[in-house]
């Protein structure tokens, strides 16, 4: 929980301290909690994790995606923290590598978190490794 002199912007997701003279100039950190589709490091995965499981506006859900084409739900990767921080840091191939974040709502093919097996995403996991090669590409 954020000391209540602290805010993070919902547009741009950078962390503020409203207790300074022309705050909204000035964030403390960019980029605190905000989604990223394409995860290449801790920075980014721990922002992801800070700014939630759901999109805003629309409240899609969310979940995350390995190297190996496995979906992580959020709730797992926060409980292996470190295995998922340590993969990415060593560029470790061991089914804990987070590379990628994306929308898991609406889609085709029931498919689960490749650790919580209760967790159920309804996904085509095709489409989102479409999308990130197209993503790669460009």
């Amino acid at each position: 929980m954020l000391n209540s002199k602290f805010m993070v912007g919902e547009c741009d997701g950078a962390l503020y301290d409203t207790t300074k003279p022309n705050w909204s100039a000035n964030p403390l950190r960019e980029n605190y909690a905000r989604h990223y589709r394409e995860i290449d490091n801790t920075t980014q995965l721990k922002a992801t994790l800070r700014a939630g499981e759901y999109t805003f506006p629309g409240l899609y859900r969310l979940a995350f995606i390995t190297n190996d084409g496995e979906w992580l739900s959020f709730d797992s990767v926060r409980d292996n923290l470190y295995c998922v921080v340590d993969s990415i840091r060593n560029d470790i191939n061991d089914g804990w590598r987070v590379v990628g974040c994306d929308i898991v709502d609406d889609m085709e093919d029931p498919i689960y978190c490749a650790h919580y097996t209760s967790v159920k995403f309804l996904v085509n996991t095709q489409t989102f490794q479409v999308r990130l090669k197209k993503s790669k590409l460009d």
